[in-house]
């Protein structure tokens, strides 16, 4: 190569290598110094998942604990009127779901299909999500079994608190009627803030643990500091000895 070429050759590398440093530096530094976050598509940031765990709101399934239906039953309320609840226990302190489907399905003796129910509900953290359902015709057809499914595969877990864990029951109390049984209780806002369209859901256990009732209201708001009465009837008597009453105050995660 003669001293031109040469000489050619190295003032092309110079301009390059000067484009490159001029241009391409801050282009890089740019791109180095873009803060990581639960948007960018990777896993960083002690991220379990790509965009999830760590400090983000989206949570990978995987490091959480199991949730479960842990039973679900239907209970006569009139002839050929039924009332469905189940209960999902979910584990998780801090996790929870805002939306999930479900399919109540009714089955006779035969496990032949006698009704069903479609719906949404969320999944509250550290405890139980009660799911209510009623009234679900049956033609006067009994039903003896009855299943929850969780349809939504896979679930969107999220970082979340239970707004329910402001408001304590208290005061319950069991009393009949001629017009059929009667539970009143009294709820009370312990938080700071209002809490705007709480349910409520009570069941009936008996002696050995067996649920066989279920009913369900509801309030405009519960101020704090301001305990409120709550009731739940039924049309006809208790056919079981009661062991316990649960009543499950309900509101969206947050």
């Amino acid at each position: 190569m003669s001293w031109a070429s040469r000489r050619r050759l190295m003032y092309l590398a110079g301009v390059i290598l000067f484009f490159t440093a001029v241009i391409g530096g801050p282009i890089a530094y740019k791109i180095i110094s873009i803060p990581e976050t639960c948007f960018d598509g990777k896993q960083n940031q002690d991220e379990t998942a790509i965009d999830k765990g760590g400090p983000c709101v989206l949570l990978d399934e995987r490091h959480l604990a199991p949730h479960a239906v842990q039973w679900a039953r239907s209970f006569e309320v009139r002839p050929g009127i039924y009332t469905a609840v189940a209960y999902i226990s979910n584990p998780n302190p801090e996790a929870g779901v805002r939306v999930a489907h479900y399919r109540f399905g009714l089955y006779d003796s035969q496990n032949v299909l006698v009704a069903e129910r479609t719906g949404t509900t969320f999944i509250m953290p550290g405890g139980i999500t009660p799911v209510l359902e009623g009234p679900i015709e049956t033609g006067n057809r009994e039903v003896v079994h009855t299943y929850l499914q969780i349809t939504d595969e896979p679930l969107v877990w999220e970082r979340m608190v239970n707004p329910a864990e402001q408001i304590k029951i208290s005061n319950q109390q069991l009393t009949d009627s001629p017009v059929g049984p009667r539970v009143d209780a009294r709820a009370t806002n312990i938080g700071l803030d209002i809490l705007r369209n709480p349910t409520f859901i009570v069941t009936v256990f008996d002696p050995v643990g067996n649920a066989f009732s279920a009913s369900g209201t509801a309030l405009p708001s519960i101020s704090p500091d301001m305990p409120v009465g709550i009731s739940f009837t039924w049309p006809l008597p208790f056919q079981f000895p009661i062991g316990r009453i649960d009543i499950i105050p309900l509101l969206p995660p947050q």
